[in-house]
């Protein structure tokens, strides 16, 4: 290579090609990343989008919004509410009634997870935990429900508040079952869809059965 040193460029040869870097605008939103943000805004963040989950279960429609940003923290809250609101209710036991916690919180996931397996095998297009985020946020309805009937029990335990929490039940029942189904329906073959609302309705009528039966013990 001893000859390349004598090679020389004239001045007037106008070199070909773009050498300038291109320099884009970028956005805040580029270069933002979770890992930054303070744990507050994380927290309120979070908060808010189960919030926006509940209020679809209440008001519910055919949307896409507990499928497209699934979480598994409502379901568990409300898993949670419910197991400790039946916790010590009517059993034939004379403990505590600590294994009823148990009992409700295997009883709403393994129910769940039955029902999703239910689904993929019937050839369903949405993901394991998107119906098991669905599934665990339409069980609010009825952890409203046990939330009432406690209260109704606390004025007694006569015909009347058994009337009246057999109504509230019985709403609420089918408030979960139409709202799960609003979500579910469309990711189904239209010919297996009854094949899948079936267990659904099986599922959230043991849950149902649960709450009606509980008495303070």
């Amino acid at each position: 290579f001893a000859g390349l040193a004598d090679v020389s460029i004239a001045e007037d040869i106008p070199v070909e090609g773009e050498i300038t870097v291109p320099v884009g605008s970028h956005s805040p939103d580029e270069d933002y990343s979770t890992l930054d943000e303070p744990v507050r805004d994380t927290i309120m963040r979070d908060l808010k989008a189960v919030g926006k989950k509940f209020v679809h279960v209440m008001y519910p429609k055919k949307s896409s919004a507990l499928l497209r940003d699934w979480d598994l923290w409502g379901p568990l809250v409300l898993c949670v509410s419910l197991a400790l609101m039946l916790q010590g209710g009517s059993a034939d036991s004379k403990e505590d009634g600590g294994p009823q916690f148990a009992e409700v919180f295997v009883i709403i996931w393994f129910g769940a997870v039955v029902i999703t397996l239910n689904s993929k095998l019937l050839g369903g297009t949405i993901s394991f935990f998107q119906s098991l985020c669905v599934l665990g946020y339409c069980v609010l309805p009825l952890t409203v429900a046990m939330l009432v009937c406690r209260l109704v029990l606390l004025a007694g335990s006569g015909t009347v508040s058994f009337i009246i929490r057999l109504i509230v039940v019985v709403a609420m029942f089918g408030w979960s079952t139409l709202a799960s189904t609003a979500f579910l329906a469309d990711s189904q073959p239209p010919n297996r869809k009854a094949l899948v609302v079936y267990p659904i309705f099986l599922f959230y009528f043991v849950i149902s059965w649960m709450i009606l039966t509980f008495t303070p013990q």
